[in-house]
């Protein structure tokens, strides 16, 4: 019996060729790892290194910039509200904001010109906070998400998501209760940066592709960070002759808690229910009879048929770029210079791991005493613990350090701040919690592993 699908009878070889070749460049840019200069990196990434080597020097002066125009545009639309603004539903969403968003902006703003001139108090201005975000974060972030942002339609305006997605659901929903497209947010985070895979969420949530719990999950739990900047960690730690066994440690522990997160509260709370402005925009229900190749196929091809044309999506890729840009960076600055402040200048991250202490002590981890702060640092930063922990004497202590900021994955100063800033239903005191839940589950088997396989 044949089944009848929509577009069945119109389907043409131009809806072939529409999904098949944006995907394949998509899978290139995005999913594909490639060695420049003896680092792993993807395509995007390498634009993106590109951008930062030619214009290195400049981008700090264009993020002043940038802040200041935010800033003055924010105040300008808050007091006035000029209607070459308000009546332009993306600039209004940009620059109409409440109290919270202006006081973030114009810190933002103050982080970025006393970083920049070295200029009021120390705590602020030193290069380890207000710095860190100005010279280190942001135009890593700026780079990457110019890039990101703009090609990001050909990893899923094209049917590649529905065509893996069809392939794998098998397996990612009774592992990790969530769709099968959701394997391209998991292979973009692992190839390219955490922060790509939560745009690719981001998007699909505010698309209708995603339900609330669905997007929670991926967003806190598939945002891996890529294989170059674990190696980073791993030099910085000073254990990179060991990254082979230490990135497979990273893995092993960030696939048990991707098994067991989505089961747990908060995640599990969250409702499966669609993004309310647009609603559910896809149907899950396979045809009996038909294989999971040909459905992926049929429904690759009806996404690449209705997709809009180059110039509507460079629009949108645009506005993304511009959104991210005008709205994420500001709260970088601000929010990531506080986390940053508060993990340099107080005692507060030591104070709050004593109790852990006596946990690494009965795990056999020596120094304990210096390894306990660096294991709730990193909800501030994913680099503190690695720069914290590397004075640190003993080896295996230093692994399990660096390891545990791995797989912790939630940190304020970048991916906290953008999930935050997203309309993903997940608040920051979800976030502490699903950082704490991923320090108990994963650190034991970390622990385990470094003295079963590594230091034995």
């Amino acid at each position: 019996m044949s089944v009848a699908f929509k577009g069945e009878n119109t389907r043409s070889k131009s809806a072939v060729w529409k999904f098949l070749i944006p995907s394949l460049i998509g899978v290139l840019l995005f999913l594909v790892p490639i060695k420049v200069n003896g680092e792993v990196t993807i395509g995007v990434g390498v634009l993106a290194s590109l951008l930062l080597e030619g214009a290195g020097d400049y981008i700090p002066h264009f993020i002043l910039i940038l802040l200041a125009f935010t800033v003055a545009f924010t105040l300008l639309t808050v007091a006035f509200k000029p209607s070459i603004i308000i009546n332009r539903p993306f600039l209004r969403n940009v620059f109409l904001v409440g109290w919270f968003g202006i006081t973030t902006r114009v810190f933002g703003l103050a982080v970025g010109v006393m970083a920049f001139f070295e200029i009021g108090p120390e705590f602020i201005a030193s290069r380890n906070t207000g710095g860190v975000v100005l010279y280190d974060l942001a135009p890593v972030l700026l780079t990457w998400f110019l890039f990101a942002g703009i090609l990001l339609p050909l990893l899923v305006e094209f049917g590649l998501m529905e065509f893996v997605g069809a392939l794998l659901k098998k397996i990612m929903r009774p592992l990790f209760t969530l769709p099968g497209r959701s394997s391209i947010d998991t292979m973009a985070s692992w190839m390219s940066a955490g922060t790509v895979g939560v745009l690719v969420t981001m998007k699909q949530y505010d698309e209708g592709y995603y339900t609330k719990r669905e997007a929670a999950v991926i967003a806190t739990t598939f945002s891996i960070a890529s294989v170059a900047f674990s190696l980073v960690v791993a030099k910085v730690a000073k254990i990179d002759h060991l990254f082979i066994p230490f990135y497979i440690t990273v893995s092993i522990a960030s696939v048990v808690a991707a098994i067991i997160m989505p089961r747990i509260p908060p995640l599990s709370r969250k409702a499966d229910t669609y993004y309310e402005p647009v609603g559910q925009r896809i149907d899950e229900v396979q045809p009996k009879g038909v294989s999971n190749i040909q459905w992926g196929w049929r429904q690759a091809l009806d996404k690449a048929s209705t997709a809009k044309s180059p110039m509507g999506l460079a629009k949108d890729g645009v506005q993304t770029v511009l959104d991210i840009w005008l709205g994420l960076i500001p709260l970088v600055m601000s929010l990531g210079a506080l986390a940053l402040i508060v993990a340099e200048f107080t005692p507060v991250f030591s104070i709050i791991s004593y109790p852990l202490v006596p946990i690494l002590e009965l795990m056999q981890l020596p120094q304990a005493a210096e390894a306990a702060p660096t294991m709730l640092v990193g909800f501030a930063d994913m680099f503190l613990p690695a720069v914290i922990g590397g004075s640190i004497d003993a080896e295996i202590t230093r692994f399990v350090v660096a390891a545990l900021s791995l797989t912790q994955l939630v940190y304020m100063s970048e991916i906290g701040i953008l999930i935050l800033r997203s309309n993903i239903p997940v608040s920051i005191v979800d976030l502490f919690i699903i950082f704490i839940e991923r320090t108990i589950i994963t650190l034991p088997i970390i622990v385990l592993i470094a003295h079963l396989f590594v230091f034995n």
